[in-house]
C-alpha cells in the first residue's frame, strides 16, 4: 500500500500531466490563436500613473490627428464656392445640379481635405432619377458636412 504522501505526489503527478496536455493540445490544434492580435487592453489603475499619462498622451495625439483631417470654415465655404461655379445647368426648380465631370473638376481644385468625398461611389450613392445623369450640389455639400 500506498502512503498518503505518495497518493497525494502521484495524483498531482497526473493532475499536471493531464494539465499539459490539454494546455498543449489546445494550442496544437489551432495554431491561428497565436496569430490574433490582442484588441482589448485593460484601463489602467489609479496607482499606475505612467499608464494613465501614456494613455491620455495617445487620446490626445489621436483626437489632434483627426481634428486635422477635419474641413475648417473657409475650406467649407471654398468648397461650395467651387460646386456653385461648376454647376451643371438645367436647375431643378431652385435646386443646383452637377455632373459627374464637373464633379471631378471641383474635386482637383478643391485640395488633399476634400479628395476622400470626390469618388465614384459617393457620387452614385448620391445619384437619384435626375435624367441628366446629376446629382444635388446642396446634397453633396451635407453629405461632405456629415461625413467631414
Amino acid at each position: 500500500k500506498k502512503s498518503e504522501q505518495e497518493l497525494k505526489d502521484e495524483e498531482m503527478e497526473l493532475f499536471t500531466k493531464y494539465y499539459m496536455e490539454w494546455k498543449g493540445g489546445k494550442k496544437s490544434d489551432n495554431i491561428s490563436y497565436a496569430n490574433i492580435p490582442r484588441f482589448y487592453y485593460r484601463l489602467p489603475a489609479e496607482d499606475e500613473v505612467l499608464l494613465q499619462k501614456l494613455r491620455e498622451e495617445s487620446r490626445a495625439v489621436f483626437l489632434q490627428r483627426k481634428s486635422r483631417e477635419l474641413l475648417d470654415n473657409e475650406e467649407l465655404q471654398n468648397l461650395w464656392f467651387l460646386l456653385d461655379k461648376h454647376q451643371t445647368s438645367p436647375m431643378i426648380g431652385e435646386e443646383a445640379m452637377i455632373n459627374y465631370e464637373n464633379f471631378l473638376k471641383v474635386g482637383e481644385k478643391a485640395g488633399p481635405k476634400c479628395k476622400q468625398f470626390f469618388t465614384a461611389k459617393i457620387f452614385a450613392k448620391l445619384l437619384h432619377n435626375d435624367p441628366y445623369g446629376r446629382i444635388s450640389i446642396m446634397q453633396f455639400f451635407n453629405y461632405v458636412m456629415r461625413k467631414g
